[in-house]
């Protein structure tokens, strides 16, 4: 067990946590809470914290472990998930993040009932609370990994502790807590990754990376350099995460909450040119060290999930190693916290609030949202035991919210009408369990095909020929209620939404 490092990582999540915290209670002493204090920090985010978070709450176990684990099928190609993140953040910051920031919306299921009514938003309200607690045990899992590689624990029992930390995390202060915490763990994530990368070269067979490269060449495994891989890779897992990442974060709780904290919309507009950056390029690092452990005959026999951490753990400094899993285990807990405190926020808001207390205090609201993120965070470590494929079960995750976009990019810009939004959203529902759980797939001869293409296919075909038939209300840009609300009380400080006539 390598207690130097285990002891200096918790040190530091605890320091910096607490830290934080106690500057957050200090400095807002002699303020009174604002609405959405705890939720979304009164709505007065700045740049660099809107930026990273951002960035870190879609950097979590899936770009760390689940691309480690991913590269050893897929080799270099397995960077298009980090690909497919920055096109995802270009969306946000351009588009959804504007739009929920413009609306003043707490949550993205509020926006379906302006659009479609009450039932549509309690609908979206489950299916997207359901999916982020999913994305919650995944992440559960990637701290479990982390601190089973530098303890030697079961992972089951290293996220236990990660749990309990990643609580820590976020119910002190809510997401200003997570906002500040993030930018100190960018920057110590970043120093760690680029002096592991240099240290991890010197500790490889013949002191270089040219090693792992003559690995995969002398294996006939050549193309696992190649980000483009085969035909095969590209069409099934690089578009299709593309497709899956795209269509659904960008209408996430969990990445939007951010932008409606944000202070305004120029924010978000300027916090894409770091919150891509800080994002985009940690994939490229991952999928290095993923290929450098795999070309290693004594970490290779570990197999995909723990190989990676423990040659970090093993082969640099004790120092490095501390500071690179500590940024590790921080870009997961980041993730941890808001894919804990975004259901929490959605089952507080749209049900709690919106079903049996419409008159709750402030104080009240963030009580029971604290509550929820560690009902949440409890059975989330349970769960997370089955260990179940990161990218892959992230992906299934995805699919789930790719009608959710679609509708409400058609209540946007379109057309409104309820019967066509329940009706699109239930048939991509069923599609992505149908092509999940049963022989459809292979009966087709369209196995290979991912969850994502099904469900926009179902999507756009059942959602624009159900909108061509039936009649409703035109899109929210083009209705004289949004021209009424916004048209002359515009934020001075931001610039119009684009003309979608």
């Amino acid at each position: 067990m390598q207690y130097g490092i285990i002891i200096a990582v918790i040190f530091y999540e605890i320091a910096v946590i607490g830290g934080v915290a106690w500057y957050l209670s200090r400095k807002e002493s002699n303020c009174e809470q604002q609405e959405g204090d705890f939720a979304l920090g009164g709505r007065s985010l700045p740049t660099s914290v809107v930026a990273v978070t951002l960035a870190l709450t879609v950097l979590g176990t899936a770009h760390i472990l689940g691309v480690f684990e991913m590269t050893w099928a897929l080799g270099a190609s397995a960077v298009w998930f980090s690909i497919a993140h920055v096109i995802l953040l270009v969306v946000v910051c351009s588009c959804t993040g504007l739009w929920v920031r413009r609306l003043g919306v707490s949550t993205v299921p509020e926006i379906l009932e302006t659009f479609f009514g009450q039932g549509t938003r309690l609908v979206v309200s489950c299916v997207m609370a359901g999916v982020i607690f999913g994305i919650l045990t995944i992440e559960t899992q990637g701290i479990g990994i982390i601190v089973a590689s530098m303890t030697g624990w079961e992972i089951k029992d290293g996220a236990v502790v990660g749990g309990i930390l990643g609580v820590f995390y976020v119910v002190l202060a809510g997401i200003k807590e997570v906002g500040w915490v993030n930018l100190v763990n960018a920057v110590v994530m970043y120093v760690g990754l680029i002096l592991a990368t240099i240290f991890l070269a010197f500790e490889l067979p013949g002191g270089s990376y040219a090693s792992v490269a003559d690995y995969y060449i002398n294996t006939d495994a050549e193309s696992m350099l190649s980000i483009y891989g085969t035909s095969e890779i590209m069409l099934t897992f690089g578009l299709g995460t593309v497709v899956a990442v795209v269509f659904s974060q960008s209408i996430n709780q969990m990445l939007l909450q951010p932008a409606m904290a944000a202070k305004n919309e120029k924010t978000i507009k300027r916090a894409l040119w770091i919150a891509a950056p800080v994002n985009g390029l940690f994939g490229v690092f991952a999928v290095v060290i993923g290929l450098a452990a795999k070309s290693v005959p004594e970490y290779q026999v570990l197999g995909p999930k723990v190989a990676a951490t423990t040659m970090l753990v093993e082969l640099l400094p004790g120092w490095l190693g501390a500071l690179l899993l500590a940024s590790f285990l921080a870009a997961i807990l980041s993730t941890f916290a808001m894919t804990s405190l975004s259901p929490a926020t959605i089952f507080t808001m749209d049900i709690y609030k919106r079903l049996y207390r419409p008159n709750a205090t402030e104080a009240e609201l963030t009580k029971v949202i604290r509550i929820t993120i560690i009902i949440l965070a409890i059975i989330a470590i349970a769960v997370a035991s089955y260990l179940p494929p990161i990218l892959a079960a992230m992906n299934w995750l995805f699919s789930w919210l790719v009608p959710i976009f679609w509708v409400v990019v058609f209540g946007f810009v379109w057309k409104r009408n309820a019967a066509a939004a329940l009706l699109t959203l239930v048939a991509a529902w069923i599609t992505n369990s149908v092509w999940s759980f049963t022989s459809l797939p292979e009966i087709l001869g369209m196995k290979a095909v991912a969850n994502a293409y099904v469900t926009l296919g179902v999507t756009l075909l059942v959602g624009i020929s159900s909108n061509l038939l039936l009649p409703g209300k035109p899109g929210y840009f083009k209705s004289s209620e949004y021209l009424e609300e916004h048209g002359a009380e515009t934020d001075p400080m931001a610039e119009p939404l684009p003309d979608f006539k």
